[in-house]
């Protein structure tokens, strides 16, 4: 039993999201939340459905529960009377505007809830489809009593100040005022001779009943999630759910809320920690507001000051500027003013004219006539000294402008996005990256990764991780082999780390990666094989004598089959590779073999048409004369025209053919890359799909001597060995001695 604190303390819990006061009659939303049953009714109202506020309750009599009775005091909407609704309805009028009844397609009636913000389908009965939580209407009465012991209980039908409760009625279930209890229970009619009672506010059903067929609910549907009665169990609605009895339903989630609640209250220094966090959060979060607010105005004031300081440097700029063409404005108007008559230049050569010696003359005249000369020069070319326009001066702030809108706060890089078509694991795993197009750029980046296979520890994910990662691609040297790695990335700039990127899964090759080149110095024809300068890659390029042998097909001909090995044998260990086929090639087989036997075998071109060759057997060189125990010197997987050719033996030997002829086979699509995994100790190999690791093949093998790998071609093909993650020139990043992140 809970103590008054504690109740007072679940306040927020018992109050309607609608209108914010303790709930009455609430009704349970498909979307589990709960609202009162006369706000329902009023939502609906303003949403436009009409006369769909049937009564979800046990209680069809109540007047809180019917909307034509309700008291004048509510002062809440004002809704049609029921024999108008009906007259509405049996017209044909729809219950909501433009919809008429008896459409083909039911009325969906969608209610906006106030706790989850969306819109929840009620079905076609409205509100009449809903229980009544009569667990959260004795929980409210219980807090009411808690927190009002001894005080007065109030009318359930006044307008808000409800007035103190007088009278209550077993038949209405509610408590009335002396106004409210005449109001609704009109002198002549038959609610006039139901028996007044002491107010109380425990008026409620004794059970659940279905709201559609008015029985008490027994079972729970697991798949609609929803109590049914056992009329509702036979329907075709629940037919194939899962429907169990009311009593399991009611011991299991109780089960599971008993457990639930005994772990939280058994963790109750955990919860006071982090309220002590969050609390020491929300301080942070208040010095932090406000020093950022003050950095802002800080830079913003900067901002102002270099713009000031700017505005008075142009302006001195513009003054000096100005100054300068006043005054040459100014000289040419004295030097205008001087050529009028009896002033200044002409007066003085007025009266150097009068002058009489002639020597004299010649020696004043001679510097005035170049000044006269110059002044009707200047005359007839009249133009101002300086223009009175300020055109150069003027700003081009739209490109500052523009800034100064965009001007914002910093925003930390998106989550990146991993390129999972470049991303995969080999000797090293390669791991790239980009932004989204939109995104803020990023410094630097952060990558964590950790192992998927390994035991969880206790406590939380442990990661490992690498800092300051400068570009969108990083090697991971030293992965470990079959392993699973789970990576992830983000990006940081000056505002911060951003989100992380999307978990991506990589497999690690189930061994260490065998390094080697193709090796063509014997077994290959030179006009048919083309092997790359890095002697990665080989294309066979068949030419005339395949045309020839398509053409006497019938008749016979010997075709060559063309062989490459690599140039590293195996006697040890396990060994692992992939390797790239075109899935145009004609025939192209890949494997590995005894390098003695292979040497051997392909030294000279078998004959294609004859029956002693057969083109998957890997067994030419004479496996088929050995017993049937006998582990066989090669074993190859044949790729032809993007398919893989699996024989129903190839567990055991790869497809290939035996004594009792050709075993049933069947095909599978081409991977883009192809593995090899070769355990020499067990004499074992393995044919893998180099981007999943799902095992395509796998087959004995004599590993009696040095094994090496293998290639054969027979027309047309080329094959593209994988190239080591190591040789790309991307930053590496070593595994080994990581900083762990908790």
């Amino acid at each position: 039993m809970m103590d008054a604190t504690s109740m007072k303390n679940m306040e927020r819990e018992l109050l309607c999201p609608v209108c914010q006061e303790m709930y009455k009659q609430p009704l349970v939303l498909p979307c589990t939340h709960n609202v009162c049953q006369a706000c329902a009714r009023e939502v609906l109202g303003q949403q436009g459905y009409i006369g769909h506020g049937g009564d979800p309750s046990s209680e069809p009599t109540s007047p809180a529960s019917t909307p034509s009775t309700r008291s004048p005091r509510l002062g809440r909407r004002t809704l049609p009377k029921p024999d108008r609704l009906d007259r509405l309805l049996k017209s044909g009028f729809g219950t909501y505007p433009g919809r008429k009844r008896g459409a083909l397609h039911p009325q969906v009636i969608m209610f906006p809830c106030p706790a989850c913000q969306g819109d929840v389908d009620l079905g076609e009965r409205g509100l009449a489809g809903l229980f009544r939580n009569l667990t959260l209407e004795r929980v409210v009465e219980r807090y009411r009593q808690s927190v009002s012991v001894g005080g007065a209980i109030l009318c359930q039908l006044c307008k808000p100040p409800p007035l103190e409760a007088t009278k209550g009625c077993t038949e209405c279930r509610a408590t009335f005022c002396n106004e409210c209890f005449k109001l609704f229970h009109p002198w002549g009619t038959q609610k006039a001779q139901h028996e007044p009672t002491l107010p109380t506010l425990s008026f409620r059903p004794k059970g659940l009943m279905c709201p559609d067929h008015k029985e008490e609910v027994t079972h729970y549907c697991k798949t609609c999630q929803r109590l049914v009665c056992q009329l509702c169990r036979v329907r075709r609605t629940h037919g194939g759910h899962k429907i169990t009895p009311v009593l399991s339903a009611y011991q299991a989630l109780k089960d599971k809320l008993t457990k639930s609640l005994t772990y939280i209250l058994g963790n109750q220094d955990t919860v006071q920690t982090q309220i002590c966090e969050l609390e020491e959060t929300v301080r942070h979060t208040e010095v932090s507001g406000q020093q950022a607010k003050e950095e802002v105005s800080q830079l913003v004031r900067g901002l102002g000051a270099v713009l000031e300081e700017k505005r008075a440097s142009l302006l001195q700029a513009i003054e000096e500027c100005q100054q300068e063409r006043l005054a040459r404005l100014g000289a040419q108007i004295q030097e205008h003013r001087s050529l009028l008559d009896g002033s200044g230049l002409v007066g003085y050569a007025q009266e150097v004219l009068k002058e009489t010696d002639q020597p004299c003359f010649v020696q004043a005249a001679k510097q005035l006539h170049n000044r006269i000369a110059r002044a009707t020069e200047a005359l007839q070319t009249f133009r101002p000294a300086a223009s009175s326009s300020f055109r150069h001066c003027q700003l081009d702030v739209g490109r500052e402008m523009k800034l100064l809108t965009e001007l914002n706060f910093l925003r930390v890089p998106e989550a990146p996005v991993i390129d999972t078509q470049r991303t995969f694991a080999y000797d090293q795993i390669f791991l790239c990256w980009r932004l989204p197009p939109h995104s803020p750029p990023a410094w630097h980046y952060t990558i964590e990764f950790r192992r998927t296979d390994v035991p969880a520890q206790p406590g939380p994910t442990r990661w490992q991780r690498r800092e300051e990662v400068r570009g969108t691609s990083a090697l991971l040297e030293n992965p470990d082999t079959g392993s699973v790695y789970v990576l992830r990335v983000r990006g940081c700039n000056k505002a911060g780390y951003g989100e992380y990127s999307e978990d991506v899964h990589l497999h690690t090759p189930p061994a260490p990666v065998l390094h080697f080149f193709l090796d063509g110095r014997w077994g290959t024809s030179r006009e048919r094989l083309a092997i790359s300068k890095d002697q990665r890659a080989v294309r066979s390029v068949p030419g005339l004598p395949l045309l020839l042998a398509a053409e006497r097909l019938l008749t016979g001909c010997h075709l060559s089959v063309d062989v490459v090995l690599g140039d590293v044998a195996v006697t040890q260990g396990r060994s692992y590779w992939a390797c790239a086929v075109d899935p145009a090639s004609y025939l192209v087989k890949v494997g590995v073999g005894l390098e003695s036997k292979l040497q051997e075998s392909f030294q000279g071109a078998p004959d294609v048409v004859s029956p002693r060759y057969d083109p998957d057997s890997g067994h030419d060189s004479g496996a088929e004369d050995a017993t049937v125990e006998a582990s066989p010197p090669f074993a190859f997987l044949t790729i032809g025209m993007g398919k893989i050719l699996l024989g129903s033996g190839a567990s055991s030997n790869a497809g290939l053919t035996g004594r009792d002829g050709p075993a049933a086979s069947c095909t599978v699509p081409l991977p883009p890359r192809l593995g090899i995994c070769l355990d020499y100790e067990r004499g074992r190999v393995s044919f893998l799909d180099a981007v999943s690791f799902r095992g395509l093949l796998e087959c004995p093998l004599d590993c009696s001597g040095p094994v090496c790998p293998a290639f054969c071609f027979i027309g047309g093909g080329a094959v593209q060995l994988q190239e080591p993650v190591g040789t790309k020139p991307e930053r590496k990043v070593t595994i080994g001695g990581f900083a762990k992140l908790d």
